[in-house]
């Protein structure tokens, strides 16, 4: 039969994120920025001007390949989320200052390797979530948004309105392919974005994404904006909605309170009070989520590197026994309570310098387990 005509409605996913791709972070790739003041791909294209799109275009081709789809897929992993820029249907996204002297400061031809990335997928039985990571005018402030230390999005409809075409186009190019599972329409926005905005973005996201694409063959996703669930009761709920998926990331090595726990501190955290908040989403919510993005990291240190110490963290007076210990425990607490939603993507598939945010080095590692198959 042909997958396309399978329903993927509801079906479990154990995947990665291939960050660092389609959108660049420093911390993740910093061979790429060597010798540059860029902190995002906004500054890095528009410092590297004409420069930038030779050595985009290079990383694109190499950084993530067919092979790696096939490794993943070889091991058991079922899906990957994509993230994308704005700008990746090429040179018509709204003006923002950081751009100075350039119009349109991207480098062209992203949508081609997003193709190239379907077709390897479909060949490999891998799904694909596409995740619009960053939106013009940056939607929370972080390098991952495109523009670090700006959070603008929200405050010009000309950035809202080009957000939502993009999702429309992606919906409209992509509606009917095998491997698209789900389409998410923003990637953490900022806690301080207004709640009633966010709600009217994502139904309207949704809306346009349905234009093209039926619930039975992709899920709509929503991040929750770092805010409690019990925000989002009630919302986006059928009959009128259908295959909405509900987004969060949990990571340990942001707040202060859990960069200061040890290993043991770090555990009871994910199988206390993370399993309770599944349980209390699943129940109260009675929404479908993905933990969208997860890691072993607990070294804020090699995460930022702009942030501001004290950089202390679980594991940095412990052996390389020790720690290998810990990683597999923080690992196997985090796995046993994801696999209670929907689905998961670990982030990242590969970093240079990062092994804690590596998933083919936690894997290599014994950190994580070495198959992840259904059956």
């Amino acid at each position: 039969m042909n997958p396309s005509l399978i329903s993927k409605k509801g079906k479990k996913l154990r995947g990665v994120n291939l960050g660092a791709w389609l959108v660049l972070e420093k911390w993740m790739t910093p061979s790429l920025f060597e010798g540059l003041n860029a902190t995002d791909e906004t500054t890095y294209c528009v410092e590297l001007g004409t420069q930038a799109k030779e050595r985009l275009q290079n990383h694109w081709q190499t950084f993530i390949t067919r092979d790696d789809f096939a490794w993943l897929a070889g091991i058991g992993i079922n899906a990957v989320r994509i993230p994308i820029g704005h700008w990746i249907f090429g040179a018509n996204y709204p003006y923002h200052r950081t751009y100075g002297e350039y119009q349109y400061p991207f480098v062209e031809g992203g949508i081609d390797i997003l193709d190239q990335a379907f077709q390897w997928a479909e060949e490999l039985g891998l799904l694909i979530v596409l995740d619009l990571h960053a939106a013009p005018g940056c939607q929370n402030g972080f390098d991952n948004g495109g523009i670090k230390d700006v959070c603008e999005w929200h405050t010009d409809e000309s950035y809202i309105n080009h957000s939502l075409w993009v999702l429309e186009r992606l919906a409209e190019r992509y509606q009917g392919r095998a491997a698209l599972h789900g389409i998410e329409v923003l990637n953490e926005p900022r806690w301080d974005v207004d709640t009633g905005l966010l709600k009217k973005y994502n139904t309207d996201g949704y809306y346009n994404i349905r234009k093209y694409c039926n619930p039975e063959d992709v899920a709509v996703v929503f991040h929750d904006g770092f805010r409690s669930y019990k925000e989002y009761l009630g919302f986006m709920k059928g009959p009128e909605f259908d295959n909405v998926v509900f987004d969060i990331h949990r990571y340990q090595c942001f707040a202060r309170e859990e960069i200061d726990l040890d290993i043991y501190g770090h555990v009871n955290k994910t199988v206390v009070d993370w399993k309770q908040e599944a349980d209390a989403i699943i129940q109260e919510m009675n929404q479908w989520t993905y933990v969208g993005e997860w890691s072993l990291g607990l070294d804020l240190r090699v995460v930022s590197l702009w942030a501001e110490g004290p950089f202390n963290h679980a594991l940095e007076k412990m052996d390389k026994f020790q720690m290998d210990v810990a990683y597999r425990a923080y690992a196997s607490a985090q796995l046993a309570t994801y696999e209670k939603y929907l689905g998961w993507f670990f982030w990242s598939y590969k970093t240079e310098t990062t092994p804690a945010w590596c998933f083919r080095d936690c894997v290599k590692n014994g950190w994580l387990p070495d198959r992840f198959d259904f059956e």
